[in-house]
């Protein structure tokens, strides 16, 4: 192998932990080139891997080196932490601390010290390759602020966040930002990071997240969301959405929710539970299985990067209806894949527009007006192929460089 790469994110690749990030994590470890070994430092959900050693793991038809720094069990992997203590991302760092130079010696293996680099998806981890003496590429997903509606102790602890953040993008030696948003804020606020930065999103397998026909022959309209429900989603107003959809259609709807959040958790969920079909947590191919068997995606949410649930969903063939954010024009685009809708500072008026473009958009499906292929050629620029090549030729610029320079 002539290169090696170093992943960190706290995650078991076994595990079920999920959302945007480990999905992106995933595919990094499912698709690396057959130029690079792959070290990956993450946790241990199931408890059966020794702490802090290097071992081989299976991740699909690829071969690891699986580096767990912590022991988190699955019933907690999924939650939002309540204290500093508690949080996963805490104790992934301190465990990575506690077994530095058994990392820097799984880090060696198979490679000089100067030809591996760093991929690292959360600002805390950011002084970790340099304690290692390796480069790092560092992706940016999130453009929230410190007002927006959050679960994690981010929120709580934002000036932390704000420190991390300008730590990890001073130490990065590249940065990938999903979304330009995100370039432009740092033009406000971390100049400096600029010309080492640049947009890239995360990816779909379209593989995997094949194109299928619509079945529309019983006339039940399904809508599918998947990931965490967090409060930056806005779950009430996406419940209140399919309450007056179900409504509307005599009761020909059905919501079919993926993901290990409870959505009993919002006084919302009771209206609409009858018909909601909670499958939680799901494989790749389990989760294109079901969007098949559904007519269109949702997303509410305040804020997001670049979520890998919209254009997994869109892969398939499934159109969007969504709450405008800037970084959906290139892919939701009305008529073709769907439609968004602005947000309105009345709850109600939200609700009534999301209604509307549900129904628009169920009635171009059922015409052809909307095809699955024309969804799912939104997507092209975002596959495996495309992004996943971009992001291992930056690693192997800069271990080149390294070699020229050592």
């Amino acid at each position: 192998m002539a290169y090696r790469l170093c992943v960190f994110y706290p995650l078991d690749p076994r595990g079920a932990k999920v959302g945007g990030i480990e999905t992106h994590v995933r595919l990094i470890l499912q698709n690396f080139p057959p130029d690079f070994s792959v070290l990956f430092v993450g946790v241990d959900e199931i408890g059966d891997r020794r702490i802090g050693v290097a071992a081989p793991l299976a991740v699909g038809d690829r071969i690891i080196d699986f580096f767990p720094a912590v022991r988190i069990p699955q019933d907690e992997i999924n939650l939002a932490a309540k204290t500093l203590l508690k949080s996963t991302t805490f104790r992934f760092v301190a465990g990575i601390l506690r077994h530095i130079f058994s990392l820097r010696r799984a880090v060696r293996a198979g490679s000089p010290r100067q030809t591996a680099t760093a991929d690292l998806q959360r600002f805390e981890t950011a002084l970790i390759p340099r304690l290692l003496g390796i480069k790092s590429v560092q992706m940016v997903h999130g453009e929230g602020s410190k007002d927006d509606k959050m679960d994690s102790l981010i929120k709580k602890l934002w000036f932390v966040h704000a420190l991390n953040e300008k730590i990890a993008l001073r130490l990065a030696s590249r940065i990938l930002c999903v979304n330009a948003n995100i370039i432009r804020r740092m033009e406000r606020e971390f100049p400096f990071a600029v010309p080492k930065a640049e947009v890239m999103t995360v990816s779909v397998d379209p593989h995997i997240f094949s194109t299928q026909p619509f079945d529309i022959a019983d006339g039940v309209l399904r809508v599918i969301f998947a990931g965490r429900l967090d409060e930056f989603k806005d779950p009430p107003l996406m419940f209140r959405v399919f309450a007056a959809l179900h409504a509307a259609l005599d009761g020909r709807f059905e919501f079919h929710y993926v993901g290990a959040s409870d959505p009993a958790r919002y006084a919302e969920f009771g209206p609409i539970e009858a018909f909601t079909v909670r499958h939680g947590f799901q494989p790749a191919a389990s989760v294109a299985s079901i969007a098949a068997r559904c007519h269109a995606g949702v997303l509410t949410s305040y804020f997001e990067g670049m979520p890998c649930f919209l254009l997994e969903v869109l892969s398939v063939g499934r159109p969007f209806v969504a709450i405008r954010l800037p970084q959906y024009d290139p892919v939701i685009v009305e008529g073709v894949s769907g439609r968004m809708v602005e947000r309105e500072q009345e709850q109600d008026r939200s609700v009534e527009a999301l209604v509307s473009a549900f129904l628009k958009t169920w009635a171009e499906i059922r015409a052809g007006a909307i095809t699955p292929d024309g969804v799912h050629r939104m997507i092209e620029p975002y596959t495996i192929d495309n992004q996943m090549s971009r992001l291992f030729d930056i690693h192997r610029t800069l271990q080149n460089a390294g070699r020229a320079s050592g």
